[in-house]
């Protein structure tokens, strides 16, 4: 029974002041930084570096209208989507091996797994330098073994880009799909084979099926991650492999053209969302966040 004036565990006032902290820090640190660039966009570009507040459409009328714009995103959208399909391929077997493996220290696996998050993601960049670059690792074992007679352009290409990337959001990939697996009752398996189902049956008939949100959850996030990368393009591709945050960076920080940087960041930021939109629609977020969580 709920007592007059008295506190009880379910009352919503309680509740509401638990989560009031956290919703005044989403509104600082999200909600309004967002708010503003919306209307940041909307400001007139004089020079570089001096813009007004008298607003205009123009930003968005250039970007509309501008199809340099739009080759940059179809662009990004697409390295996005190689990366993310890539991560699928290459990383649903390792997930489905160490969820299936009799090994007894599982735990050291996953271990192994995350080990490349101790290093910093800049670093780990910079590394495919020494093995992609003219006189990086391969390059060199091709010259010395006499496979080839000069240096194979493998650095500052939109395939060095894709391999960075995919060494970066392959272990999310792999984290999102073995935790799907996890959650499959092994006994539908067992169930299946006692029906007459081979290995193969057993697992194109009950274990992808019901792994599939946690390879959609790991597309998804690989997807948005690859599309919002700057760091990789900029380190291992040429001005031609530049994505999308790049060219943001390019208009704020050397065209000092704030109004039309803002205005980039949020088709970006609606784009992305567009597609997380449409996976929460259908397949819901507690995938990604059990796949965060590991």
């Amino acid at each position: 029974m709920r007592m007059k004036n008295r506190w009880t565990l379910y009352d919503p006032r309680l509740a509401w002041m638990l989560i009031a902290p956290v919703l005044l820090l989403l509104i600082f640190f999200l909600v309004l930084p967002i708010a503003v660039m919306a209307v940041y966009t909307f400001f007139t570009f004089v020079t570089a570096g001096v813009e007004t507040s008298q607003l205009t459409s123009a930003n968005w009328h250039e970007f509309l209208t501008d199809s340099y714009y739009h080759g940059f995103l179809l662009k990004t959208l697409r390295v996005g989507a190689i990366t993310a399909l890539l991560c699928g391929v290459l990383g649903y077997f390792p997930a489905y091996f160490i969820w299936a493996t009799s090994f007894k220290h599982k735990w050291l696996l996953l271990l192994l797994l995350i080990v490349p998050f101790w290093i910093s993601f800049t670093i780990r960049t910079f590394s495919w330098i020494n093995i992609l670059g003219e006189q990086g690792v391969i390059n060199v074992a091709l010259i010395k073994m006499g496979i080839i007679s000069e240096p194979l352009p493998m650095l500052y290409t939109e395939g060095a880009v894709i391999m960075g990337l995919l060494h970066f959001l392959l272990p999310y990939m792999i984290l999102n799909v073995y935790v799907s697996l996890e959650s499959i009752d092994r006994t539908l398996i067992a169930a299946a084979r006692s029906m007459g189902c081979t290995s193969a049956q057993a697992f194109r008939e009950v274990t992808l099926p019901l792994s599939l949100p946690g390879l959609a959850a790991g597309l998804l996030l690989c997807f948005v991650l690859a599309a919002g990368s700057y760091v990789t393009p900029q380190l291992l591709g040429s001005g031609r492999d530049a994505l999308f945050g790049n060219l943001i960076y390019d208009t704020i920080m050397s065209e000092l053209n704030w109004p039309m940087g803002a205005t980039l960041s949020i088709v970006l930021f609606v784009v992305l969302g567009f597609f997380a939109a449409i996976y929460t629609r259908y397949m819901g977020m507690s995938q990604i966040v059990k796949g965060l969580g590991g």
